[in-house]
């Protein structure tokens, strides 16, 4: 007797719990972009009078705040339930969003009490990762738990294209926020708005999010415990992919703080303008990632993330030729460049955590944890590096009889990531090989299961 055919479920984009989660994402990395990487670091430059490495540093405790609280965090998200670390996430940083408005600067006071203007600020950035490492786990985990085994890849794609395209539509945004409303707002209108943006989320979420939501219960038990063991442990099993992690995401943060800075004092754009020069990457990306999950499909993650990250070293060298060739030193290059840089994103970065979830399906939420710790470790190393960069290496430019050397110390953070870029590039070519072999495959044969990929023997 044949059995009746189970109904055809909609495409996820139109799955009514999955659209909510993904405006959710859309809407947080927009917030985060606006407060760290639009305003905070031209912020603490413009207004606070910081210098560069000093802003550099203040950014980056919040990237390290994040990258030491995730793994707890989304422990107890599965512990406490994913949709009140949705809702208390962003309300922390609504608060330090408003408290660093109001946080009075060093010269009004009598005596100089700078340095603790600077670890206030700091202490805020420090809850601000907190608050964005109960977000991020709770969002990934509530997306897993509302779509089918055999959907979950590509909704995690889903939600790598709402990060990507947060990043790219935080620049414009908050460029127009700051040229038509700084004057009201005493230069802060991109603090006003992130905190506006961050009350958005915690209220949708409070309304959007289901409260009798049911999780895994085999999720739960694979995170009954979260120890530093565990992940020593995973470090160890794949440590050429931990390589590989922190090499390419210390790359990514070598532009990450200064790229507005850059754009304002090297080309003299606006907030605005640069804006509107991001914008149209902003939306080709949009378009092109529906186009670049199914060609990462055809292609598979090794060679998926062969080709992306192939496509971001060639952008990077692209922008960062304008250190020496003065044709290329212009916004245009810096968008020509851009294109194959997003692609190569869109195309690299899904097929990395597909890469990473087929080494070991005994131990992938360990291996994806370990691999996430890695990527915002470099990536902290990265920020401090590239904004301490930025603002010492116009001696390297002197010594080498540039013509302009403040330009070439402008583009050195980009230098450093196109350098660290290719390198990550040539590691991948030779620890993502072969296609790892699942465990239920080696099981059928009657084998232990062994990963077979040679970044994780090595």
């Amino acid at each position: 007797m044949l059995k009746p055919l189970a109904p055809k479920l909609p495409p996820l984009i139109k799955r009514p719990a999955v659209l909510r989660l993904l405006i959710i994402a859309l809407l947080a990395e927009i917030s985060y972009a606006v407060l760290n990487i639009s305003t905070m670091p031209v912020y603490l430059v413009n207004i606070r009078h910081f210098q560069t490495d000093v802003a550099g540093l203040v950014v980056v405790c919040f990237l390290l705040s994040e990258a030491i609280f995730k793994g707890p965090m989304g422990h107890f998200a599965d512990r406490f339930g994913c949709r009140t670390f949705l809702i208390v996430g962003p309300a922390i940083t609504f608060a330090t969003s408003l408290l660093t408005v109001v946080l009075p600067p060093s010269h009004i006071f009598p005596h100089n009490i700078g340095v603790w203007e600077t670890f206030a600020l700091m202490g805020m950035r420090i809850l601000d990762g907190i608050g964005a490492a109960m977000l991020w786990p709770a969002m990934f985990a509530e997306m897993g738990h509302a779509v089918d085994d055999e959907d979950r890849q590509q909704a995690m794609s889903l939600l790598n294209t709402c990060y990507l395209l947060g990043i790219a539509l935080a620049l414009p945004i908050g460029g127009i926020a700051e040229d038509q409303f700084n004057q009201r707002t005493h230069d802060a209108a991109g603090l006003y708005l992130a905190a506006t943006l961050f009350l958005c989320i915690t209220i949708g979420s409070m309304i959007l999010i289901p409260r009798d939501t049911v999780h895994d219960p085999a999720l739960l038990a694979e995170h009954e415990g979260f120890h530093v063991k565990q992940l020593i442990a995973s470090f160890r099993s794949i440590p050429v992919y931990v390589l590989l992690s922190i090499i390419t995401f210390a790359g990514i943060g070598f532009p990450m703080i200064i790229i507005k800075l850059f754009a304002e004092q090297e080309f003299g754009l606006s907030p605005t303008g640069f804006g509107a020069l991001v914008f149209p990457g902003a939306i080709a990306m949009a378009l092109l990632s529906v186009p670049m999950s199914r060609l990462g499909q055809k292609l598979g993650p090794n060679r998926s993330v062969h080709l992306g990250m192939a496509l971001c070293a060639g952008g990077l060298i692209f922008i960062s030729s304008g250190a020496l060739v003065g044709v290329f030193r212009t916004g245009w290059a810096l968008a020509l460049g851009g294109i194959p840089l997003g692609v190569g994103f869109l195309l690299a970065i899904p097929a990395w955590m597909t890469s990473v979830s087929d080494l070991d399906p005994k131990h992938r939420a360990a291996n994806l944890g370990a691999i996430m710790t890695a990527q915002g470790l470099g990536a902290v190393v990265g920020c401090y590096v590239g904004s301490f960069l930025y603002a010492h290496t116009l001696w390297i430019g002197t010594l080498l009889h540039l013509k302009h050397p403040l330009t070439f110390e402008h583009y050195s953070p980009f230098m450093g990531c196109a350098i660290f870029i290719t390198v990550g590039w040539l590691i991948s070519l030779q620890a993502l090989k072969s296609k790892p072999m699942r465990s239920d495959e080696n099981e059928a044969e009657g084998e232990t299961p062994e990963v077979v990929s040679s970044g994780a023997n090595s």
